[in-house]
């Protein structure tokens, strides 16, 4: 950049050099990202570290980002107010007669979960102290049970409401109404894609399976958990038709899990939503952090004109619409080993954004390709932070978990290999339903 003392390539290897130093010396990812800027901030005599705070406060000054404190708190209401209680017995009469019945409803329990909380680490939290040591009892491996909780917890990243739906609408400027529609039909194929999984290890290493419920059961759990059913779609269908923002429709949901929980179940006192408020605060806090020191960093590259060079560099390549559709998936799951997802979609996703509109890939297209790429990165090593808390949980090593978790990988790569060759997988519904809000 003119009048700039360090070339794009010299700032390029400084913020990563320092980055990934700070990742091998154990610090942790927002606070690694925040300090790989301070180098540059200091040599470069046009700017100053004050830039560093500013541009991390100019990322919180964002009304779509107050969604996701919103959507952790509905989740966290609906933990403590016994919501999930009654989805797991819905779970429970709707699967538990398969082949390796509690892991299959660790499964669907994870898909009802996503509709509410949004967060695949708050559910795979939730999870693993729910279903880790149950598995342990009944005679399951403890690696497939840590495997299965961390795999399936990726759901609630990829079904709608999505906090990474909502940054990704955020950053690049793309309808979280679409994004929502589009998340789907992916997220059922990922489901059933983990439930076949479980399937074949639960027949080959002949895991127990409960009685079948009678259809009355069936019908009286999903009248036990009508309600907290209803929630995904207040969220979505607000959302999706209009009625309020993603931010007013995540503060309806606080506002109705609230109701649920105390007035309509009254299993949460003030204690519990004490725990749920001290609860979300961390977690939000820690979320937030990583937009603020990701948007100081990606604004560096910005400054230093990084993705133009990354993106001519790449367009010499002349790459085709499915090309270019694996090499974004590629790049997105390779980033997701080393980064959170959110501060990836910050940095990496304006890079790609010019590529995919090179060979006319709808943004909601491309979107769904990253957040799906992205969400595998929550149980890939070193990152993988899901895989993470369920070892954490289980008490075991991540590499005692790896073999199993890189199995039931194989086939959700299939499903975002299908996303990536057949649009219509992630686009059908919101061309059905909201037209207007895709190319």
């Amino acid at each position: 950049m003119t009048g700039s003392v360090l070339s794009s390539g010299q700032a390029a290897s400084i913020l990563f050099g320092c980055f990934f130093l700070g990742l091998f010396l154990r610090i942790p990812v927002a606070f690694a990202l925040g300090l790989a800027c301070l180098p540059i901030l200091i040599i470069e005599p046009r700017l100053d570290s004050m830039t560093l705070m500013s541009e991390t406060f100019n990322a919180f000054n964002s009304f779509i980002l107050l969604a996701v404190p919103f959507f952790l708190l509905t989740a966290n209401l609906m933990n403590v107010g016994g919501v999930t209680d009654r989805l797991m017995s819905l779970s429970r009469a709707l699967v538990g007669h398969f082949p390796g019945g509690l892991a299959q409803i660790n499964v669907v329990l994870s898909f009802f979960f996503a509709g509410i909380s949004g967060s695949s680490t708050a559910d795979a939290a939730s999870q693993s102290k729910i279903f880790i040591e149950a598995q342990r009892k009944e005679g399951y491996d403890d690696s497939f049970s840590v495997a299965i909780t961390a795999v399936s917890a990726v759901l609630a990243v990829i079904i709608p409401p999505s906090i990474l739906m909502i940054v990704w609408g955020g950053i690049l400027t793309t309808s979280i109404g679409a994004l929502f529609l589009a998340g789907v039909i992916p997220g059922l194929l990922i489901g059933v894609a983990q439930m076949a999984t479980v399937h074949a290890y639960a027949v080959r290493r002949g895991y127990p399976t409960y009685q079948r419920s009678t259809i009355r059961q069936v019908f009286k759990a999903f009248e036990h958990s009508m309600l907290a059913l209803l929630t995904p779609g207040i969220i979505i269908g607000g959302k999706v038709f209009g009625w309020f923002t993603a931010t007013e429709s995540a503060a309806i949901a606080v506002v109705y899990a609230g109701f649920l929980s105390l007035i309509v179940y009254r299993e949460m006192n003030l204690k519990g939503l004490y725990a749920a408020l001290l609860d979300t605060g961390k977690l939000a806090g820690v979320t937030l952090f990583c937009v603020g020191t990701a948007s100081a960093f990606g604004w560096l590259m910005a400054y230093y004109k990084m993705p133009q060079a990354i993106l001519a560099g790449v367009s010499a390549w002349g790459m085709g619409f499915y090309e270019t559709g694996f090499f974004i998936a590629g790049a997105f799951l390779l980033v997701g080993c080393f980064l959170d997802a959110i501060p990836a979609i910050i940095i990496v996703g304006p890079i790609l954004a010019p590529l995919a509109k090179t060979v006319m890939m709808d943004p909601v297209h491309f979107a769904m390709i990253g957040i799906v790429s992205l969400a595998f990165g929550l149980v890939t090593p070193p990152y993988g932070l899901c895989l993470m808390i369920a070892c954490s949980v289980a008490g075991i090593s991540m590499r005692s978990a790896i073999k199993d978790t890189m199995i039931m990988l194989m086939p959700m790569l299939i499903v975002l290999a299908l996303i990536i060759m057949w649009p219509k997988v992630s686009l059908f519904l919101p061309s059905l339903i909201s037209p207007e809000f895709l190319n």
